[in-house]
């Protein structure tokens, strides 16, 4: 465990020293967000049927904007072949970094959503609900998300192809997220939606930091 903590926190020291890129994607969140009343109108009834999709798209969203420089900036100052002589299995280091990913891009990404929630006239009974599948569904986006950053890792300018190969695998924990907050606000049961978002972030877990080791190991060979 202590290399595989080692790596986290050398990626959170290298986060925060970065400054404003590392809190890139918060401030897209909360500027998407802060938008769409100025777009579609302020109308209290309005703002908060949209609430919950507005709110999933836009951390969506935000979560990609910071995947490129999940193994970018190591694997072209040859951090990345250095990790590998830690002792440390490929697969570790990807969930290390992944991990590190989350604390810096989901996290402060689910402490906004319900600023935000407020903002969108959201419902107070969807609050409990969009924590719930914030907390659970951002951790998929950033295992889902690395085996893009990773099959992308020689591309010349790849951030489009990224966002095209990760987008249709977002798509399920988009659906379920939202059906969660819905069924929150309108007083049905969210927790069949809950369950199918963990069972999607539980079977990403073993899964994508295997299949992103896989892509990363063929990029530095």
């Amino acid at each position: 465990m202590k290399p595989f903590l080692a790596v986290i926190a050398r990626d959170l020291r290298l986060a925060v020293r970065q400054g404003g890129a590392t809190f890139l994607a918060l401030v897209f969140f909360l500027l998407t967000v802060t938008l769409f009343p100025l777009g579609i109108g302020p109308e209290p009834a309005l703002l908060a049927r949209v609430a919950p999709g507005v709110l999933w798209v836009a951390a969506l969203l935000a979560a990609m904007l910071s995947l490129d420089r999940l193994f970018q900036a190591d694997f072209e100052d040859g951090s990345l072949e250095q990790l590998t002589l830690s002792g440390l299995p490929l697969g570790g280091i990807v969930l290390a970094k992944i991990v590190a990913h989350w604390l810096t891009t989901g996290l402060p990404l689910l402490l906004a959503a319900p600023i935000l929630a407020v903002l969108l006239n959201m419902n107070s009974e969807g609050f409990a609900a969009l924590l719930l599948s914030m907390a659970i569904g951002t951790p998929a986006l950033s295992l889902i998300g690395a085996i893009g950053a990773a099959l992308t890792l020689t591309v010349r300018r790849g951030g489009v192809l990224l966002s095209l190969l990760v987008l249709p695998l977002y798509i399920p924990v988009l659906i379920f997220g939202v059906a969660a907050i819905d069924a929150a606000v309108h007083g049905l049961n969210a927790k069949p939606h809950v369950l199918l978002l963990a069972a999607l972030t539980l079977a990403a877990v073993p899964l994508c930091p295997w299949a992103a080791a896989a892509a990363v190991k063929l990029s530095l060979e």
